[in-house]
């Protein structure tokens, strides 16, 4: 089982990726509490190059309240990460961490139908992107 799910937009600006990932997590009921720009961040730390890369930390609270009831320590795999990336060809990559693969490191019944209408709902939103 892999531990993520992705697409590749051809000839898509990459801030324009962004706004349209943000848009479709948006529909399924996330929404993006941390943006990480890898990218800046490796240029500010360490002085390097780095192709495009930023991280969106997104949550849908009502399951992540549902998660958070039936394990406390669930914290530790929130937000659901998403990826937006240049990849070698120039192309914008989109990638969704899989909650199922992830809880499979919990031994917790109760999560099990959570990450399974979350894994559904990221799905969606890769598999409808244009």
């Amino acid at each position: 089982m892999s531990y993520y799910f992705s697409t590749v937009l051809k000839e898509k600006d990459f801030d324009k990726a962004i706004e349209q990932v943000a848009a479709a997590l948006k529909t399924e009921g996330f929404g993006v509490l941390t943006e990480i720009d890898i990218t800046q961040t490796l240029k500010n730390k360490l002085d390097v190059d780095f192709k495009k890369y930023r991280i969106l930390g997104a949550c849908n609270p009502p399951y992540a309240y549902q998660a958070l009831s039936n394990e406390d320590k669930i914290g530790l795999f929130l937000p659901c990460n998403v990826v937006v990336m240049e990849n070698d060809h120039g192309d914008i990559e989109v990638a969704a961490v899989d909650p199922v693969a992830s809880m499979m490191a919990v031994k917790n019944e109760n999560l099990g139908s959570v990450a399974i209408e979350i894994q559904q709902k990221l799905k969606r939103i890769i598999e409808h992107l244009d």
